[in-house]
């Protein structure tokens, strides 16, 4: 069971922004930028591409409901998206308010915040997407 799956089992805490039956969003704990969030498939399936294709469709279009909330919340240029996929074994988008192209840049030091920023920046994004 990878980390994903543990939070969404609620076995692990994490800051959702948004949530279906079939996908989550939640803050990224090590982001780029404020308001990094991860877009996940429930089912846990290790590779993006190997998602059958409505799942595959659902979370794209899961994800682009998250980045327009997301930009209304963090004031950015764009919403910059990543696939990476070798951090963890379960298929995750990565939604990253960016100025620069340097801001997907993810050699670069991650960010920390504190629980209350981190509990700040969720409800900016869920207040954003309830609009």
């Amino acid at each position: 069971m990878t980390i994903f799956s543990k939070i969404v089992a609620g076995e692990i805490p994490a800051y959702k922004v948004a949530e279906t039956v079939e996908f989550l969003a939640f803050l990224d704990i090590n982001p780029l930028a404020e308001g990094h969030v991860l877009v996940i498939p429930k089912k846990e399936i290790d590779y993006l591409f190997d998602l059958d294709d409505e799942t595959y469709a659902g979370l794209q279009i899961f994800a682009k409901i998250v980045a327009t909330g997301l930009r209304k919340a963090i004031p950015c240029k764009r919403i910059g998206v990543a696939v990476i996929g070798l951090e963890v074994p379960h298929a995750h988008i990565h939604l990253i308010p960016m100025n620069n192209v340097s801001d997907l840049n993810f050699s670069r030091p991650k960010l920390s915040f504190t629980p209350e920023q981190l509990e700040a920046t969720t409800e900016r994004i869920k207040d954003a997407l309830r609009i």
